[in-house]
């Protein structure tokens, strides 16, 4: 096999999808028994969980999954939104808007989920954090 060029390896990133690339970190995670330092996603939205138990459990947690549950009445405003937040394409965005319940967000730290979840919401969606 040959060895690929480190913009190789990038440009073979580029042409994945949010969710592919946090499938493939996931993966390399496994196999090299390691941990990535920085998350994947960019700037996103999101609260702590409601309910008692639930709340203690989310400022424990360092990372976050910010979760579509519905696009609402303004799908094409949560559409923009998406595309903001994960790079997406239109194509990719509105399939994964349409396929909701669906992550938007993996492996998000608590900050730029609560603004993912904030943005998202603002554009009519759904959102729960996990």
């Amino acid at each position: 096999m040959a060895k690929l060029s480190t913009d190789e390896l990038l440009d073979a990133f580029k042409e994945m999808t949010l969710i592919e690339l946090s499938e493939f970190v996931k993966q390399f995670e496994d196999t090299f028994e390691v941990t990535a330092a920085a998350p994947v996603a960019v700037a996103a939205a999101g609260a702590p969980a409601a309910g008692g138990g639930d709340a203690a459990a989310a400022e424990e947690k360092d990372e976050f999954d910010v979760v579509l549950e519905a696009a609402g009445d303004k799908k094409i405003q949560v559409i923009k939104e998406v595309r903001g937040l994960t790079s997406l394409g239109l194509k990719e965005a509105k399939d994964l808007v349409e396929s909701a319940p669906k992550a938007v967000l993996e492996g998000v730290n608590k900050d730029a989920a609560e603004k993912a979840k904030e943005a998202l919401e603002a554009a009519g969606a759904t959102i729960t954090l996990k």
